[in-house]
């Protein structure tokens, strides 16, 4: 990882790492890479977006890149305009999932997919050099403002089609989905009710969709007797899911349902997930001619693997999906639109998820100082290969073995000093049997060092 990078391009505490100096510098760096060119410029709803927007754009000028500022855009926006504009390249101001006080800055290449380690490695280096490109008085970059997103529902409205009418429930979050995911759903001819839709940058609930933070949308959905809730994240690439009965769906089913729907409506094809993924999705879509193949986690990757593979669906268990016909960047609004079609052919949620397996998936989180993870990585591989009886072995993002009702993943978070497990299996008993053993591993691994 380098300095500024991590798992999801940059992301820090305003005005602590995160400065309007370091942003400008991230603008001139990406205008020299580029050495020319248009770059579309989206930012979320935080307070600081405005700050650090200017500054990378006045970067990205002084370079000699033209810069279309899309302005307040949830990130999918960002990756369609991209290649509604022709753009050589997009950013987005954005933190995600994690709180107000934070900002971050992500790139995406002109096909919508973000930026890879690599291309990042590449940024990093020219940022480090101060090195920068600077354009004469003449050659300086123009700056115009733009609205794609009459374009956006336009062509989603084409490549979405309902034969009924449903009531939807949207939580936004108070983030950039806001002014587009309840817009496209009316479009398409739905009753929407919105919640926390007013893009404050002051977030009423935690940001990241999960069953304790959508308590509020599925209370909505019981008591209006809504057909759906739907939740996005600060910057909506991510989907949460509420069904007919008011109960959060899991993100592993979820991804099985529409990873399957998707099988259904393109037919047989890849679908590419990440190591952290369980049985659940290959058990459900394997009988809809589905295989599955698994990549290291972040978007980035499930995106590189589609393109490579010709998948007809990409997705992690945090609900983050890429819907490739669609395009490479995550998209939770386009997916909401989706979620509305499989209702709409399939019948309602709740009978749906009764579907997909349900296994018991543990995970853990034993602390680990940064620099200690690399050589804590190959004492756990070399024990864990040594302790367990397993069948087969992923190590493209950790290490992952298997071995017919239970998998164990070990990985080193990009984000935190801690290491990760995560296990699945078919009983409670045998799960917690495994992450007994898989915990001892980890601490005396750590010990060791």
């Amino acid at each position: 990882m380098g300095r500024y990078f991590g798992t999801s391009g940059i992301r820090e505490i305003v005005n602590d790492k995160l400065t309007p100096e370091l942003a400008l510098s991230v603008g001139r760096a990406l205008g020299t890479c580029l050495g020319g060119g248009t770059v579309v410029v989206g930012m979320d709803t935080r307070t600081s977006g405005e700050m650090l927007k200017r500054a990378l754009v006045s970067g990205l000028l002084s370079a000699g890149i033209d810069v279309i500022d899309i302005g307040l855009a949830p990130t999918p926006l960002t990756g369609f305009a991209i290649k509604l504009y022709g753009a050589d390249a997009g950013v987005t101001i954005t933190a995600s999932h994690n709180p107000p006080e934070y900002n971050g800055i992500k790139v995406w290449q002109n096909n919508g997919m973000a930026y890879t380690p690599e291309m990042e490695n590449r940024l990093e280096a020219v940022l480090e050099s101060g090195n920068f490109k600077k354009a004469p008085w003449n050659e300086i970059g123009t700056l115009r403002k733009a609205d794609p997103r009459e374009e956006y529902i336009r062509k989603a409205l084409g490549m979405v089609h309902l034969d009924g009418s449903y009531t939807v429930v949207i939580d936004s979050g108070n983030g950039a989905g806001s002014i587009l995911s309840p817009y496209l759903q009316r479009e398409m001819g739905n009753r929407v009710i919105s919640l926390n839709s007013h893009p404050s940058g002051f977030f009423v609930r935690e940001l990241e969709p999960n069953a304790e933070s959508l308590s509020g949308l599925a209370r909505t959905v019981r008591v209006m007797k809504a057909d759906v809730g739907i939740a996005h994240d600060g910057d909506a690439d991510r989907i949460g899911v509420v069904d007919d009965e008011g109960n959060f769906i899991e993100y592993e089913v979820m991804l099985s349902l529409i990873a399957g729907y998707m099988l259904r409506k393109f037919g047989r094809g890849k679908i590419v997930t990440t190591v952290d993924a369980g049985f659940a999705l290959d058990d459900y879509v394997r009988p809809l001619g589905g295989e599955v193949i698994r990549t290291r986690v972040g978007d980035v990757a499930v995106a590189d693997e589609l393109a490579k593979h010709g998948g007809v669906f990409g997705g992690e268990p945090s609900g983050t999906w890429i819907m490739p016909e669609w395009n490479l960047t995550p998209d939770g609004i386009f997916a909401g639109a989706l979620v509305l079609e499989m209702i709409d052919k399939l019948g309602p949620l709740s009978e749906l998820a009764k579907e997909v397996p349900r296994y018991v998936t543990l995970r853990a989180k034993i602390p680990c100082p940064n620099e200690k993870k690399g050589k804590a990585m190959e004492i756990i591989a070399r024990e864990a290969l040594q302790s367990f009886d397993y069948e087969r072995l992923i190590d493209i993002d950790g290490v992952r073995i298997e071995n017919g009702d239970w998998w164990i993943l070990f990985r080193p978070s990009g984000t935190e000093p801690i290491m990760r497990i995560t296990l699945e299996a078919h009983t409670e008993e045998r799960a917690k049997e495994l992450m007994e053993k898989a915990e001892r591993l980890v601490r005396e691994a750590i010990e060791r060092i």
